[in-house]
């Protein structure tokens, strides 16, 4: 038996069999919800209206005929980064495929959150444009983990398809907005973590999620798109950067590309932070990476009122006389906050003395009526922060480097991108000690994989990067667990 579903909020009906939750039913009709702890009903974030009553998708079984308020209009203006370093370089692609006159070759940066894609001119390298959307997994988990067992339980195929449609339509959307098709595209390469690598490729990701935590695959892959029902030429060559280890994946390859990190004359610190912090430290003479289950609390799951970086957000908390202020992205009223002002709410806590050093919030404070932080938010902070300060303290244990001995410290995402650094080491996320010598390089994954793109040389070196740096696995590193305890507290230095 079926029944006639109608999401009013934009305006789409969907016909549901009986038994579908109403989470099923969005997903079926191309809505693309949140569901960031892949239904299981924990993380709050797909809750919906339906006679008058607030619900969860995910928990509420289609036995009828109904009218579904999601609150959404079906267009998000979320912002999706998509500029890096500026690096220049010598446009030398090699051989491409299919004998074109003016082919076009194209860059992917698969990230857990956002989906880049770049479109480059193939007679002379310029970016002719890019496109990017959410990506579509995050109805099935917000981490990698919870993707990862997604996987494990139900077939990659779910998550492999929805990722390959997204390719396929951000590459025909870019390709067309620019007067192209993506038939005269020859060439693609790809970057993005581990789990994105494996599931966009169908490999299983039993071995990611279990000990040791090792890749299927580490070494890049060059294969024909179409063999991943990606619609380009027919000849036209798909390439993903080799995997590091861990969830160490091409995206940080592309970094490091991009970066230079590799021939960097000083100790230089790189951390990409999202649901999932990857950090490299090193120079010249040798790098050493891992990665760091940072959580999705900067993506805004797992906070309250938390929501991605998009209109609404309360993007920046600050002080002003005394008091605290925000700004919100759209400068309408706040719908939630994000990561960048979770950061910064945090800090002015701190130094206003409403929040002590241990992290204990007295009481829920409210911005508006409607958003607000409470204890349980604070608590998901420091579980994320002292991921990624664990991670660098780890490293530079690992390499006998004393954090002063760093002389550069690039943030890479684009959460670093948006966020205070003034907060991130306030709060004690970036050694405070590396302020002056922090810098942001955008989406250098991105860039990274443009690189490889359009020059041969570049991509050969992106080999030859996963070969010479080290992979540290923390989760098998007995002292880690000590270190991150360590830092789940603030720095008292910053109480007001």
């Amino acid at each position: 038996m079926t029944y006639q579903i109608i999401f009013a909020d934009e305006k789409t009906e969907y016909r549901a069999e009986e038994g579908m939750t109403v989470l099923d039913a969005q997903i079926a009709a191309g809505l693309r919800p949140d569901a960031f702890c892949g239904g299981k009903g924990t993380c709050g974030k797909c809750s919906v209206t339906i006679d008058g009553e607030t619900v969860l998708a995910c928990r509420t079984v289609i036995d009828r005929d109904m009218v579904v308020y999601t609150g959404r209009t079906g267009k998000e203006h979320t912002q999706i980064l998509m500029k890096g370093t500026g690096r220049q370089i010598r446009f030398l692609p090699g051989e491409l495929p299919g004998n074109l006159e003016a082919p076009l070759l194209a860059a992917v940066d698969v990230g857990s959150t956002t989906v880049v894609v770049y479109l480059l001119d193939g007679r002379d390298g310029r970016q002719l444009g890019a496109g990017s959307r959410l990506n579509p997994q995050r109805q099935y988990g917000a981490d990698v983990v919870s993707r990862c067992s997604y996987a494990m339980e139900n077939g990659a195929e779910i998550l492999s398809g929805c990722i390959r449609r997204t390719v396929n339509e951000l590459l025909q959307e870019t390709a067309r907005r620019y007067g192209r098709e993506p038939e005269e595209i020859v060439r693609i390469v790809m970057v993005g973590n581990s789990c994105m690598h494996h599931l966009f490729l169908e490999l299983p990701t039993k071995t990611l999620v279990l000990a040791p935590y090792t890749p299927a695959v580490t070494e890049a892959v060059s294969m024909k798109a179409s063999d991943c029902q990606i619609s380009i030429h027919p000849q036209g060559e798909l390439l993903w950067l080799p995997n590091i280890g861990g969830f160490v994946g091409s995206d940080t390859v592309g970094c490091v590309l991009a970066s230079r990190l590799d021939q960097a004359e000083e100790t230089t610190l790189l951390v990409d932070i999202g649901t999932n912090g990857e950090i490299v430290l090193g120079d010249r003479n040798g790098m050493t990476a891992c990665s760091t289950a940072a959580g999705p609390a900067f993506e805004g799951a797992k906070i309250t009122c938390g929501m991605r970086g998009s209109e609404g957000a309360i993007d920046h908390v600050y002080l002003e006389e005394g008091k605290i202020k925000f700004h919100v992205i759209g400068d309408g009223e706040p719908a939630g906050i994000c990561g960048s002002g979770l950061l910064d709410a945090a800090a002015c806590f701190l130094k206003a003395g409403i929040m002590d050093e241990t992290g204990r919030l007295p009481q829920t404070y409210y911005f508006t009526d409607r958003v607000f932080l409470n204890q349980q938010d604070i608590r998901e902070l420091q579980l994320a922060k002292a991921a990624i300060a664990a991670g660098i303290r780890s490293l530079c244990l690992h390499r006998k480097t004393e954090v002063a001995q760093i002389r550069k410290l690039m943030i890479a995402g684009a959460f670093g991108n948006y966020l205070n650094p003034d907060s991130a080491c306030a709060i004690g996320m970036l050694p405070a000690e590396l302020r002056d010598r922090i810098s942001s390089i955008g989406n250098a994954a991105g860039e990274g994989a443009q690189i490889a793109a359009l020059n041969v040389s570049e991509y050969e070196h992106s080999l030859r990067l996963r070969e010479e740096t080290e992979f540290l696995e923390l989760a098998l590193d007995p002292g880690f667990q000590d270190i991150y305890v360590d830092e789940l507290g603030f720095p008292e230095e910053e109480m007001g």
